[in-house]
């Protein structure tokens, strides 16, 4: 076999294991997770083509759902303003980067986000000029507000708070994994804003960075957002901001420029496993109304195992009522099909008692439900359990 095909094969016969479990397998919802432990109507992750790497001649390709803010054509110059009058830049693009011209200031996107991925690659001059700070100086600015020094630090020593890659006057970074003066350095970064309710902060806001693919910022939580020698302090973000990239006098170079937006977090009502009750009850209600209108497409067996389903999530008096009539009809059914017959209804009447023993187990029906009884007992003189095996 091709061991390419590998992944795939394994991903397809899990699926299918996970399918003919069908929603009576892990540990069901609780008050703050709305979904079973592998829970097969949990949404499927959106398919994002992945991008490629870059080399030192060529900027890498962004993922399919990333939003490309400058990529080498000179034509992006549109999408940057002069952060200073919202004016067209002075900043040129040449060799398909995007160069800043001292003293021209600021620039800064016409779009505006929050929460992100960014990937930003940039390049100090070759000509080694200054030191500490006056060298290969810029940065990059998250909502406008939150900077990520850009520094030439290739034997360059600084203060640690505005070294390449720190939270610029907030937290140093853990590495300096600089490539030389020139040469392309890659930024990625991961970044969430703060939250605030009702006046109080109920998330600082974090950051994570690697460069040239080493992590150098570790979930970096915000004091405010950093500054020049003063200290920040806590404060609210609006919920979007543009990205700016600072004239620190250098003419240091920038390309392969994207973003890709962020969902929600748990603080924030996002889909994370965890939530609070009150949204964890609404999301249960939500998830059960599609198991219950999926349900109703189908027929037989499946149509009353999937109403059954439906009740892991929220209790719901119709669901309740067709599903049991269903099942106790399948039982007194299976209890009158001949003993030398049966075989031909175990795979049946294994699935639909599976299913009985989960709800039973998780008191979504009581212990001594009669149909379980009536499909158990006839499970037990056909001698069907699974053998134990020998050691």
């Amino acid at each position: 076999m091709n061991r390419s095909a590998l992944p795939s094969l394994a991903l397809s016969l899990l699926t299918t294991a996970a399918l003919a479990e069908g929603g009576f397998y892990g540990d069901p919802p609780d008050k703050t997770h709305p979904w079973a432990i592998h829970d097969m109507n949990r949404p499927q992750p959106p398919r994002v083509e992945p991008g490629t790497f870059s080399s030192q001649e060529q900027p890498g390709r962004p993922p399919s759902d990333a939003v490309v803010l400058f990529s080498g054509k000179p034509e992006e110059i549109e999408k940057w303003i002069s952060d200073k009058n919202g004016e067209p830049t002075k900043w040129v693009v040449k060799d398909g980067a995007l160069q800043c011209v001292p003293g021209s200031g600021y620039i800064r996107t016409k779009e505006e986000f929050g929460d992100c991925q960014l990937h930003i690659e940039w390049s100090a001059p070759s000509k080694v000029e200054g030191n500490s700070q006056g060298r290969g100086n810029s940065g990059v600015f998250l909502m406008g507000a939150v900077e990520v020094q850009v520094l030439d630090n290739y034997n360059n020593p600084t203060y640690a708070d505005g070294f390449a890659s720190s939270i610029y006057g907030i937290n140093p970074p853990a590495a300096n994994p600089l490539r030389a003066p020139g040469e392309w350095q890659v930024y990625d970064i991961v970044f969430r804003k703060p939250v605030f309710k009702d006046g109080q902060e109920i998330d600082p806001g974090y950051i994570t960075v690697f460069v040239n693919g080493v992590l150098t910022q570790d979930h970096t939580p915000f004091e405010g957002g950093g500054g020049h020698m003063r200290r920040s302090k806590a404060k609210a973000f609006p919920e979007k901001g543009p990205l700016k990239i600072q004239d620190h006098g250098n003419p240091v170079r920038f390309r392969n420029i994207w973003y890709r937006p962020l969902p929600k977090r748990a603080v924030e009502g996002g889909e994370y496993s965890r939530m609070s009750e009150e949204a964890t009850a609404a999301k249960r209600a939500e998830i059960a109304k599609g198991i219950r209108e999926d349900a109703a497409k189908l027929e037989g067996n499946a149509k009353m195992l999937r109403f059954f389903e439906s009740l892991c999530y929220d209790e719901n008096a119709e669901a309740r009522e067709f599903a049991t009539a269903a099942v106790n009809d399948f039982a007194k059914a299976m209890t009158a099909v001949p003993a030398d017959k049966l075989e031909s209804k175990k795979g049946e009447i294994l699935q639909v008692a599976k299913a009985l023993r989960y709800l039973a187990q998780w008191q979504f029906l009581p212990a001594d439900f009669a149909p379980k009884a009536d499909l158990e007992a006839i499970i037990k003189v056909q001698d069907w359990e699974p053998k134990p095996k020998k050691k």
